[in-house]
């Protein structure tokens, strides 16, 4: 597998899993919420989605072989990117399809 590979399928990864939040209206787009998701089950959503995908990136980068620490710096920029992600979910969500439906 090469790096190129690898950062394009996690870009891609982090792309969906920023979106998920907003786009469905079922719980990690698995499981059907009664009465739909709330703003704060959406941000608990969205910060599990990070988690989710900061994770699958250390398991990519464990397969590469080698795994550099990190300082907070990373993560701050990591956080940054994911939010910036989700801009067309965000977009979709409140202002293109307010009714929620």
């Amino acid at each position: 597998m090469s790096q190129s590979f690898v950062v394009a399928v996690l870009l891609l990864t982090g792309f969906v899993l920023a979106n998920v939040p907003f786009v469905s209206q079922k719980l990690f787009g698995i499981f059907t919420i009664q009465g739909g998701k709330s703003g704060w089950l959406r941000v608990i959503e969205f910060i599990a989605a990070y988690f989710i995908a900061g994770g699958l990136g250390l398991f990519l980068e464990n397969r590469t072989g080698q795994i550099t620490s990190q300082n907070w710096e990373f993560y701050a920029i990591n956080l940054a990117l994911f939010v910036t992600f989700a801009f067309p979910g965000f977009i979709y969500r409140y202002l293109l399809n307010p009714s929620g439906k």
